[in-house]
C-alpha cells in the first residue's frame, strides 16, 4: 500500500473554492483592525506575500501532478482555484493598503528576491517549501479562526476577507503535502523526514524575521519605531493573542514521524463561519470558472 493510499486526508473532504470580491468600494484604514498599529501591519505584511507567494504554491503543486489519483487530482484543480481567487483578493487589500497611504515597495522587494532564488530551484525543493509555507497557513489560519477576539473592531470588509482566507487554507491544507506523498513514493521514510524537516527549519528561521520586518517598516510610515514598537510586536506575536506561541505545536508535530496535516481535523471551524460565504461557492471544481480560474487549474 502507497503511502499515500494511507493519507488521513478525510475521503468526504470537499474543497469548495468561493468566489468571494472584498471591499471594491470601500476605503482601508492604515489601522483598520480595531485601531490597532501592530494587528494592523501584522496582516498587512502578511498580505504582501500572498500574491506572489501562492502562485509559487501553484506551480509548485502542478509541476507534480502527473499521476495522481482521480481524487487528488480534483483536488489540485479546487486548490489552484482557491489560491488563484485568495491571490486576487490580497491584490485587492494590498493595493487598498497603499491608498492608505503605506508605501509597500520595500516588502514588495523582498518578496521579490525570495521569488528569484525559487527560480533557481529544482521543483522537488519548490515543493517542500510549499508543504512547510501551507503548514503555516494552516496553523495560523486555525489560530486566526479560534479566537473569536481577533477580528473584532475591524473594518467589515477586511475582517470578512481574513475569515474568508482561513477556513479555506484550512480545507486545502493537506493538497500540497498528498502531492509531496505522491512525487516522492520512491523514497525512503528517512529521506521524507529529513528534507522536510531541513526545509520546515530553514523556512522557519526566515518566516518569522521577514514578518517582523514588513511589519517594522509599516510602523516606521506611521512614525512609530524603537524599542518599545519592538517589544509590542513580540508580546502580539507571543503574548496576546500570541499567533506564534499558540502555532508551536502544530508547528512541532510537523517534525514527528507520520505527520500529516488531516492528522488533526479541524473542520469544525469552517463549519463555524462557512455559511457566511455559503452564496459565494462555485460549482464543483469549477467547469464554469472564470477564465482566469479555468486557465489556472488547466
Amino acid at each position: 500500500m502507497s503511502s499515500l493510499s494511507r493519507s488521513p486526508t478525510p475521503k468526504d473532504l470537499s474543497i469548495s473554492p468561493r468566489d468571494r470580491r472584498f471591499g471594491r468600494d470601500e476605503k482601508q484604514g492604515r489601522w483598520w483592525l480595531n485601531g490597532d498599529p501592530i494587528a494592523s501591519v501584522f496582516h498587512t505584511a502578511l498580505s504582501v506575500t500572498f500574491p506572489k507567494g501562492e502562485a509559487m504554491f501553484i506551480e509548485a503543486v502542478k509541476a507534480h501532478r502527473d499521476g495522481v489519483d482521480e481524487k487528488l487530482a480534483r483536488e489540485i484543480r479546487a486548490f489552484t482555484q482557491q489560491e488563484v481567487i485568495h491571490s486576487r483578493e490580497h491584490v485587492v487589500f494590498n493595493k487598498k493598503a497603499m491608498e492608505a497611504g503605506y508605501d509597500l515597495s520595500e516588502l514588495e522587494g523582498d518578496i521579490d528576491e525570495v521569488m528569484e532564488i525559487i527560480k533557481s530551484r529544482p521543483p522537488i525543493v519548490n515543493l517542500m517549501a510549499t508543504i512547510a509555507l501551507e503548514h503555516y497557513t494552516a496553523m495560523m489560519a486555525s489560530v486566526m479562526l479560534r479566537d473569536e477576539r481577533m477580528y473584532e473592531g475591524g473594518e467589515s470588509e477586511w475582517a470578512a476577507l481574513w475569515k474568508w482566507h482561513a477556513i479555506e487554507e484550512i480545507e486545502h491544507k493537506g493538497v500540497a503535502y498528498d502531492t509531496w506523498l505522491h512525487a516522492t513514493k520512491d523514497w525512503s521514510r528517512w529521506k521524507r523526514w529529513w528534507t522536510k524537516s531541513a526545509m520546515m527549519m530553514l523556512v522557519t528561521m526566515r518566516f518569522w524575521p521577514r514578518r517582523v520586518k514588513g511589519m517594522k517598516a509599516l510602523l516606521r510610515q506611521d512614525g512609530l519605531t524603537g524599542w518599545r514598537v519592538t517589544a509590542r510586536i513580540w508580546w502580539y506575536l507571543i503574548g496576546n493573542p500570541g499567533v506564534l506561541r499558540k502555532s508551536f505545536l502544530p508547528w512541532l508535530s510537523y517534525f514527528m514521524p507520520g505527520f500529516h496535516p488531516w492528522n488533526h481535523d479541524d473542520r469544525a471551524l469552517i463549519k463555524k463561519f462557512e455559511s457566511d460565504y455559503a452564496d459565494a461557492i462555485m460549482p464543483a471544481y469549477a467547469s464554469a470558472a472564470p477564465t482566469e480560474l479555468a486557465a489556472a487549474a488547466a
